[in-house]
């Protein structure tokens, strides 16, 4: 079990999918949750220049001036709350600690992964706990063994080339 060295939580936020064709409306309870996060330990990843341009403005978060290794972020955070799905699927197959705040209609991964208790719908700011991972609290992190992956990969191909 890998416990964080920061003393307090860590969470990653992307922000909503605002100039995205499938979001094209208003995002409430992102807002409210962002509200909620301000001062803690909170790394956003804003999407477009208004919402770098936002956040800046607003203040009380980490926003990364420039591309960074955003897998291992969420590998390393205790919890991830995003609006879109590519990351809150990535926190997922990193074990961590993942919410959604897509306020539209969910695509069947998603749902597939709520009812399995592995993604949650945060529709409500007071849902939300922010607590350490593997710290008295929250889930202890998962850790992967590369051979396992590679083993899928290659029993799948040697499948697929009998089939």
């Amino acid at each position: 079990m890998f416990t964080s060295p920061l003393r307090n939580p860590l969470a990653v936020v992307r922000t909503p999918p605002a100039v995205s064709l499938y979001h094209r409306f208003d995002a409430p309870v992102f807002t409210q949750v962002m509200h909620k996060l301000k001062g803690e330990q909170v790394v956003v990843l804003p999407r477009t220049l208004q919402q770098r341009e936002e956040l800046a403005r607003e203040g009380g978060f980490v926003v990364p001036e420039q591309a960074i290794d955003a897998q291992s972020l969420i590998a390393f955070a205790d919890l991830v709350i995003s609006g879109g799905g590519t990351m809150n699927r990535e926190a997922v197959a990193l074990g961590t600690p993942v919410w959604t705040t897509f306020e539209g209609r969910l695509g069947a991964v998603d749902e597939r992964l709520i009812a399995e208790g592995r993604l949650r719908r945060l529709e409500r700011p007071e849902e939300l706990e922010l607590v350490k991972r593997g710290a008295g609290g929250g889930d202890a992190r998962v850790r992967r063994d590369p051979a396992v992956l590679a083993g899928l990969l290659t029993d799948g191909l040697q499948t697929a080339g009998r089939g």
